[in-house]
């Protein structure tokens, strides 16, 4: 199911398919992304957890019939999958239960980065987004995590600081997009 199509990109749900269930090890294997996610807790080691990944993924969205999600980047030139982006309602102070503030994010493959595809795909959802009402929307980011901040700035996103609004109390960079009109 296509999310969100742009001129460079399709943003559709992530499939069983074995070049789909590759791709998520490949990228979520990866020191260099999961770095990033919650200090590379949630680092594939097997190719097998893949499908355990996608459906762990299919379980914690289900209930909000597409609206929120984790969904693959397609650049239509190439066909596989870049990476995810996701937009959800952040989880609050126990890491668990969702907050009414959502967050916009994107893991890359290393193979896909400074191509922008993240700032694309994270536009496009995020307007989508807006479409429904909401007024704003967060990124949250790991201190030190130059290239995410980069693209929330690049989304036309305001620095805000160091919250810990979320994710357990963790601090993280944080920055807000505001509906217009």
């Amino acid at each position: 199911m296509t999310i969100v199509s742009t001129d460079r990109l399709v943003v559709r749900e992530w499939t069983g398919e074995p070049a789909d269930l590759a791709r998520i090890f490949d990228i979520y294997s990866r020191d260099e992304v999961m770095r990033w996610l919650g200090g590379g807790s949630g680092l594939l080691t097997d190719p097998e957890q893949a499908q355990e990944r996608l459906q762990a993924w299919r379980d914690r969205y289900a209930p909000y019939a597409g609206r929120y999600g984790l969904w693959a980047i397609e650049p239509r030139a190439t066909g596989q999958a870049a990476g995810s982006v996701l937009l959800k309602p952040l989880p609050g102070p126990d890491g668990v239960t969702p907050t009414d503030d959502i967050e916009v994010g994107w893991h890359l493959h290393p193979d896909s980065w400074g191509h922008g595809y993240a700032t694309e795909a994270a536009r496009g959802v995020v307007e989508r987004e807006f479409e429904t009402g909401t007024e704003q929307v967060f990124a949250v980011v790991m201190p030190g995590n130059d290239a995410s901040m980069a693209v929330a700035r690049r989304l036309g996103m305001t620095h805000v600081g160091i919250r810990t609004d979320w994710y357990g109390g963790e601090e993280l960079e944080t920055f807000v997009l505001r509906a217009t009109g």
